[in-house]
């Protein structure tokens, strides 16, 4: 087993942990170690576009929607000749 030494924490944070183990009956080192491994057990979340897609969709769904207006498409522009100039030389 490891050990870690935590610094610089908060007596707010501290307090509350103090408070939280009591209330699960346990030390505040074990609760400690019962809030890392709850957090850490779950999976991340793989960031990828559908993700995203469905995370904005869920925020503006409630609203109604957004309907965004696409401009018409045009041709390419011709590229540029650059056959006359200093820099095709």
């Amino acid at each position: 087993m490891a050990t870690m030494t935590i610094r610089n924490l908060d007596e707010d944070v501290k307090a509350r942990l103090r408070v939280r183990a009591a209330q699960h009956g346990r030390s505040m080192e074990e609760e400690a170690r019962s809030i890392l491994r709850t957090a850490l057990s779950e999976k991340p979340k793989a960031a990828t576009a559908a993700s995203w897609v469905a995370d904005i969709r869920a925020l503006v769904e409630p609203f109604g929607g957004i309907e965004l207006e696409l401009p018409p498409r045009e041709p390419a522009r011709e590229p540029p000749d650059f056959s006359g100039s200093e820099f095709g030389e």
